[in-house]
């Protein structure tokens, strides 16, 4: 549910959260047991999370008219956990996660292309920002792409995989999302500069093939790929003449750089919001800045909105929650490999997700809307369990 309901319904992320939350009250004891039998190993990861949980509490007490529903998205984070717990109890097969995958990015596809060609929508998003929902589909399609590894030593057609991951792909093309492209080319890089993985036939005709894709794709007029990569230049040098700012990177540039003026002033702790926004608009009035810094809510870019809003306390737990499980995977696949292993596609898939985020977060704040940040606890924790489940199946 978790992968193939995000981009296409309302309410599928939250009632599979739910149901996992549910089910860990339902078997809290035998739950309990079994995650603190791998405490060794997934510490880490829930202090990251707990971390997260507890800073943005703080800050809610010491800054009293922030609303309520701040505490909401670092809670369901932290409680995403219940899902590690679920895969260590319930050990269902990989096949369901892959599956969701490959389903979740077929859905995105046809979803978003109704919206752009039938509906004539000219940046279409389903129920999200669309650069969300494109950051998402890529998501998906790389998860569905690492199923292919799997599918091939079982002796299956790895045909769906494929086209699950060109479906996550298309679907990103047809938001005109230009970040997400960043993720792409930061998993080849870090994928390669694993030795464990780089050995992989497997693994490195799956980047091969993405990367090529993504060249096709640039080239072929209708996805437009080459006209928003050149708007995206002319952007820039129009904000850096002045002569328009009212671009989409022009807002963004317009945006880091009050965040850097912001960052300066309380680099430590950071400032509230609400004091943030007041200081934005005097220096829009001062005429430091352009008035394009109002326009949006937030900073597009999660380091620069967790320095301006957390100081360096909210710095060190946006990197907690992408760092800590991105180092759990990377330490599984090394163990894999050296017990003999093929490497483990749950352990690559967690690492492109974590990674995939990072990048994303270059140009968009990823862990501004709720659903975003579910889908990426959910996934980080389920992977978790398939991960450790793996390891008891090989005498750890």
């Amino acid at each position: 549910m978790v992968p193939s309901l995000i981009l296409t319904t309302q309410v599928g992320i939250g009632l599979a959260s739910f149901l996992l939350l549910l089910t860990a009250f339902w078997k809290f004891g035998a739950g309990r047991a079994a995650l603190a039998r791998h405490w060794h190993d997934v510490r880490w990861v829930l202090l990251a999370f707990l971390f997260n949980f507890v800073l943005v509490l703080a800050y809610f007490l010491l800054r009293p008219e922030q609303p309520l529903n701040t505490l909401e998205k670092p809670l369901r984070m932290f409680c995403a956990v219940t899902a590690t717990m679920a895969v260590l109890l319930a050990r269902p097969p990989r096949q369901a996660l892959w599956w969701g995958a490959i389903l979740g990015a077929i859905g995105a596809m046809f979803f978003i292309g109704h919206q752009r060609i039938v509906l004539e929508m000219e940046r279409p998003g389903g129920f999200m920002n669309a650069i969300t929902f494109g950051d998402i589909a890529l998501t998906l399609s790389m998860v569905a792409l690492v199923a292919a590894l799997e599918f091939r030593r079982a002796g299956r057609s790895v045909l769906w995989p494929l086209i699950g991951g060109l479906a996550g792909i298309l679907a990103l093309v047809m938001t005109g999302t230009r970040g997400g492209w960043i993720a792409l080319a930061l998993a080849a890089i870090v994928c390669m500069r694993h030795g464990h993985l780089a050995r992989s036939r497997n693994v490195r005709l799956l980047l091969g093939a993405g990367v090529a894709l993504a060249a096709v794709l640039y080239f072929v007029p209708a996805t437009e790929m080459q006209l928003r990569v050149q708007q995206g230049i002319d952007d820039v040098r129009k904000w850096h003449s002045g002569v328009d700012k009212f671009t989409n990177v022009g807002i963004r540039l317009e945006l880091w750089k009050a965040a850097g003026m912001l960052i300066a002033e309380q680099p430590l702790v950071g400032q509230d919001p609400a004091v943030a926004h007041e200081k934005v608009v005097r220096w829009v009035q001062e005429g430091t800045l352009s008035d394009v810094a109002l326009a949006p809510q937030h900073l597009h870019n999660d380091a620069l909105q967790a320095l301006a809003s957390g100081g360096v306390l909210g710095l060190l737990a946006l990197v907690g929650i992408l760092a800590a499980p991105f180092a759990f995977f990377a330490r599984h696949a090394r163990l894999a490999i050296a017990r003999g292993q093929p490497p483990s596609a749950p352990a690559l898939a967690g690492m492109l997700v974590a990674l995939g985020y990072f990048g994303f977060g270059l140009t968009e704040m990823m862990f501004y809307s709720g659903k975003s940040c579910l889908f990426y606890a959910l996934m980080i924790f389920i992977l978790m369990g398939f991960c450790l489940n793996e390891k008891e199946e090989f005498g750890n």
